[in-house]
């Protein structure tokens, strides 16, 4: 705003609408971030379940990090 000063009601409107404009496009930026971001979220939280039950189904147990061993193999 600073390169032109508005002199009338028309320059001064179209410069409103303009700040306006660039701040709803803002806006929807970050919105579609955040969105996404939640989606990630859940998509991942969604995984980690699925791999945990398969795993209850399939008798194996999380030991040590990446180690891995049938729970009937446990003792």
């Amino acid at each position: 705003m600073a390169e032109t000063d508005p002199k009338t009601v028309q320059d001064l409107t179209s410069v409103v609408q303009t700040l306006l404009q660039q701040m709803q496009d803002k806006f929807q930026t970050m919105s579609d971030q955040i969105i996404g971001r939640n989606i990630l979220y859940f998509r991942i939280d969604d995984l980690e379940k699925n791999i945990a039950d398969l795993m209850t189904q399939a008798g194996v147990e999380e030991l040590d990090g990446e180690n891995k061993i049938p729970a009937t193999q446990k003792s």
